[in-house]
């Protein structure tokens, strides 16, 4: 008799069993399977909302990245891009706020829920990004030539459309190696990338050069060089103010604090995540970003 059973794994194989035989697939290709379906669904049925920040700035919200946007009588600019299956539905969102011709977009940095529109936005308007922004974009195999940003920077740049000066300035070793924060210095409005995760601890890539120290320095120039009644769009969470972005900062100083100290009384990683990040600020797990993972990447970046 033919009996099928399929057995996932923590070796990262699926084991499909009909009769004696065992077939072995990949666990990767199966989850991509699923994942781009779930996706799929996620994107078809999200909604792209939106809501003031402050002058002609707005902040549209859904998955992925927070967008800014700039609504101007002389045009649109767009800060980050979502994921490519809600570009229409972004612009929907961003024609609704004010129905004129989008003159710029900007990346705060590659990651795909913050890039993931380029290639539909970039037939509308110039991509401004940071210099890594745009390597390590081409680098990956799967990339589209109008995906790229055709206007990179060093250091930063700024953009004037009508009465707005859009200030542009990157941070190195943050999130990654390519993050800019984007100041709207007439509306007084932050836009500041996944270099702040209001929902609970961030993520740090650090594979993309990315460092918790370097996080912490970048959160720090940021609280430094705006004024302190900023209005704050942060990469993920809700719009909020200086003081979320202080509370942000002391998180990571404290966190860093411990696991240094942790490390140099020679405690091991498991002890470590055991342990804990202590109660006042264990409430900022989440999803993506679990205590756990937030711990092993300290870990990771200071051992």
């Amino acid at each position: 008799m033919l009996s099928n059973s399929i057995v996932i794994s923590d070796s990262h194989k699926v084991n499909v069993k009909i009769g004696d035989k065992m077939f072995k697939k990949s666990l990767v290709a199966i989850a991509m399977l699923l994942c781009a379906a779930s996706n799929a669904q996620e994107m078809a049925n999200a909604d792209i909302t939106m809501q003031p920040a402050a002058g002609d700035v707005y902040m549209l919200q859904g998955p992925g990245g927070n967008i800014g946007v700039l609504a101007t009588v002389k045009g649109l600019l767009l800060v980050d891009d979502k994921f490519a299956p809600l570009a229409e539905k972004i612009e929907s969102a961003m024609k609704g706020i004010k129905d004129n011709e989008l003159k710029y977009v900007i990346n705060t940095h590659y990651h795909g829920d913050h890039t993931g529109g380029n290639e539909f936005f970039s037939h509308k308007a110039p991509i401004f990004a940071h210099e890594n922004v745009r390597s390590r974009l081409s680098s990956k195999a799967d990339h589209h030539s109008d995906s790229l940003p055709v206007v990179t920077y060093k250091d930063g740049i700024t953009i004037y459309l009508d009465n707005e000066e859009i200030q542009l300035t990157h941070l190195p070793s943050g999130h990654t190696d390519g993050d800019t924060y984007v100041y709207f210095k007439n509306a007084n409005v932050l836009h500041t990338g996944d270099l702040f995760f209001e929902v609970g601890f961030p993520y740090v890539d650090l594979k993309s050069g990315g460092s918790v120290k370097g996080y912490l320095a970048s959160v720090n120039h940021m609280l430094n060089n705006t004024p302190d009644d900023v209005v704050i769009i942060p990469g993920h969470g809700k719009l909020t103010n200086k003081n979320g972005l202080r509370a942000f900062a002391d998180m990571l100083a404290f966190s860093i604090d411990k696991v240094t100290n942790a490390l140099a009384a020679g405690k091991s990683e498991q002890q470590i995540i055991t342990e804990g990040i202590g109660e006042k600020y264990q409430h900022l797990s989440w999803a993506f970003i679990t205590e756990e993972k937030w711990l092993k990447t300290l870990v990771a970046d200071l051992k």
